[in-house]
């Protein structure tokens, strides 16, 4: 399998498969491909399974393309502003996301909800309680928004992220929230009251442009008007 990431602000990833291969996407995630390249449609995994990735933000059904003749091409383009990020998961390797980030896969990657235990984090951190979960071996295509920032934490640093710029963390990140100190920061920082806390060893990937924020300023464009 060959992978090619075009584009800037709208990129495009491009697959090239071998006969056998076999690439997964969420229902409606594939842009365009080769004749030889045949489709089939299940839950992936169970039910079960898919509601879960239902609740994650992604589609109960999943798209399985498996190439039948050499060298065919599909590709699978964003739906926002942003990039495609690749990561090579390892054997047994997982990393955490946000909701809606996964654009494609590798068979071999299983895509999970990822649940958040702690209750203040799920409610105010911005995140949600759900979150997606991909785990190797294989290669996954994310799809984030924005501009990624790519940080590395020792262990035990700490930094502080506003609500919804996680786009993407390794599983030995912890992420909890923080009540923002002093009434006037409260009050007159425009911050509003909880931070995204995170902690150390591990990567993050930040997003400049949450979709949540996007939104967020569309709606009072609109509502001054």
């Amino acid at each position: 399998m060959e992978a090619k990431i075009i584009g800037d602000s709208l990129p495009v990833v491009t697959i090239k498969l071998k006969r056998g291969e076999s690439i997964i996407s969420e229902n409606g995630g594939m842009s365009w491909m080769d004749s030889g390249i045949k489709m089939e449609t299940s839950t992936n995994g169970g039910i079960m399974k898919g509601l879960g990735r239902a609740l994650a933000g992604e589609s109960i059904f999943m798209n399985q393309y498996t190439a039948e003749i050499d060298d065919v091409e599909i590709a699978f383009a964003s739906s926002f502003p942003g990039e495609i990020l690749e990561y090579d998961l390892k054997e047994g390797e997982f990393v955490i996301a946000q909701k809606r980030s996964f654009l494609c896969a590798e068979k071999s990657v299983d895509v999970s909800m990822h649940f958040r235990k702690k209750i203040g984090a799920g409610f105010f951190g911005g995140e949600g309680f759900i979150m997606q979960k991909f785990t190797g071996p294989g290669k996954v295509y994310l799809e984030l928004d924005g501009t990624v920032v790519k940080k590395e934490l020792a262990a035990g640093e700490k930094m502080k992220v506003d609500n919804g710029y996680v786009a993407l963390m390794t599983s030995e990140v912890k992420l909890d929230i923080e009540t923002v100190k002093g009434v006037k920061n409260i009050v007159f920082g425009g911050e509003g009251l909880f931070v995204t806390t995170l902690e150390g060893p591990g990567t993050v990937w930040l997003q400049s442009m949450p979709i949540s924020k996007l939104s967020g300023l569309l709606y009072m464009g609109n509502a001054a008007r």
